[in-house]
């Protein structure tokens, strides 16, 4: 069985989305979400889809090697960042190279870095006139947004977007292939 580990800092519609596609699968399970938000609504969407969830803070994950133990006494096969704010830990990489993942709503290299979440990118792309944005999906190294690229998915942009509904549209794309591309890379 292969395990996955989801990060999130938010509301957890990735997370729930990947935890029900995984479901009942014989092969692929999600095991176990982590925050480092003890507020966080994806902590609520765990529970109900009965997967172990914890909150952990700052120093647990960046000072100490709680989060790391924790990861390590788990065995993921893969780590998904799913919404999740903080920079991963170049400790808790050199521990899982190539296992850890995230999916960004932008099509990378632009629009990403530091402060380049959720609505704040949707605002930029907005603002800046694209015609096309998306998703990537994209391995996690040291930098913000800069890790290979394994997937993107995109959508077109009329004069009429706002940040609103550009994040509709991204929503969408997430929902239909980032399990989608967590299968394809769990299969390998």
């Amino acid at each position: 069985m292969k395990r996955i580990v989801i990060f999130a800092s938010g509301s957890g519609t990735n997370a729930e989305n990947l935890i029900k596609f995984f479901h009942n699968r014989e092969t692929i399970s999600v095991i176990q979400v982590l925050t480092n938000n003890p507020h966080a609504k994806v902590l609520e969407r765990a529970k109900k889809l009965k997967v172990s969830a914890l909150s952990f803070n700052k120093i647990a994950f960046t000072e100490t090697d709680d989060v790391l133990n924790i990861l390590k006494s788990s065995h993921p096969d893969l780590i998904v960042l799913a919404g999740f704010l903080w920079k991963f830990p170049e400790h808790i990489l050199k521990e899982f190279p190539d296992k850890v993942i995230n999916i960004h709503p932008a099509l990378l290299p632009k629009y990403g870095g530091k402060g380049m979440y959720g609505k704040y990118v949707h605002e930029a792309i907005v603002l800046n006139k694209e015609k096309e944005t998306g998703i990537t999906i994209h391995y996690v190294n040291e930098h913000y947004d800069e890790g290979a690229i394994i997937f993107q998915a995109k959508c077109d942009i009329n004069a009429f977007d706002t940040a609103e509904t550009v994040a509709d549209k991204i929503h969408e794309l997430e929902m239909e292939h980032f399990p989608k591309v967590v299968e394809k890379l769990l299969d390998l």
